[in-house]
């Protein structure tokens, strides 16, 4: 088959979208159907593993094989899933509660263990199906529902925890460059072992300070400054780089390791 015998219009479906105008998950599915396409993959011969939360809901509208888990698992699934079909294409979309939240023990062992699937993160910093309380993600001194006094709790690292546990592909993206998330998400889906996406993504509703003018004031292409990926101390150093510059782009990556089915 050739490259223009895959198109966008394989992957669409006819299920009414629920988001909320303006949300980031449009982004990612957008981003996710473009790198499918661009990687000549038919809908058969992929399958989308969720969880629950807004950006779970994504495989509701794509058309491919789908696979929503209760809260937090999708990251054990998708191992079983790949290891039962190699030959299946699989990608988690989740988002920050679901993945470094409940499944943050999955998270971390899935870093070591190192199963050949690619993990997209909608990272709004909020819980945002269950109305606005705060998230691992969120930063100390956030006011939510949960902490009207501020949040007291310092803010998961999920690149640094990735790096450290083992992860052999971790790069960061923001939903406000499509061009740059379908990137990140092809380049994931290139890497022979766990790939995360981590996807700097606003909640237009419930996160009124992670906006897409906030991050654009922020974020800088790692790429630009000639960053070496292998290199993972500098990967390190960057991991932990957060407030007036947020580096976007593939932070580290490993070629060393067998992947879990191998």
């Amino acid at each position: 088959m050739s490259t223009q015998d895959v198109s966008l219009e394989m992957y669409a479906c006819d299920a009414e979208v629920t988001w909320c105008p303006g949300c980031g998950d449009f982004s990612v599915l957008r981003a996710l159907k473009r790198a499918l396409v661009a990687q000549n993959i038919e809908p058969h011969q992929a399958l989308v593993v969720s969880g629950i939360g807004c950006g779970s809901k994504l495989p509701d509208y794509l058309h491919t094989n789908g696979f929503m888990t209760i809260h937090g698992r999708p990251l054990a699934v998708a191992t079983g899933a790949h290891l039962a079909n190699p030959d299946l294409r699989v990608i988690v979309v989740n988002g920050d509660g679901d993945s470094y939240g409940i499944g943050g023990n999955h998270f971390v062992h899935t870093c070591r263990r190192n199963p050949d699937i690619t993990h997209i993160v909608e990272n709004n910093a909020i819980y945002g199906l269950t109305k606005g309380q705060y998230s691992p993600t969120s930063q100390r001194g956030v006011v939510t529902s949960t902490s009207p006094e501020g949040s007291i709790e310092a803010a998961f690292n999920p690149v640094a925890i990735a790096i450290a546990a083992g992860a052999g592909f971790v790069a960061r993206s923001f939903a406000g460059d499509p061009r740059h998330l379908e990137a990140m998400i092809i380049a994931g889906m290139n890497h022979h072992g766990y790939a995360l996406i981590d996807v700097l993504q606003p909640c237009v509703i419930f996160n009124k300070t992670n906006s897409y003018e906030w991050y654009r004031e922020r974020v800088y292409d790692l790429k630009d400054g000639g960053h070496d990926p292998s290199d993972r101390e500098t990967a390190w150093v960057i991991a932990h780089e957060w407030g007036d510059r947020i580096p976007i782009g593939v932070v580290y990556e490993s070629g060393d390791r067998l992947s879990y089915e191998d």
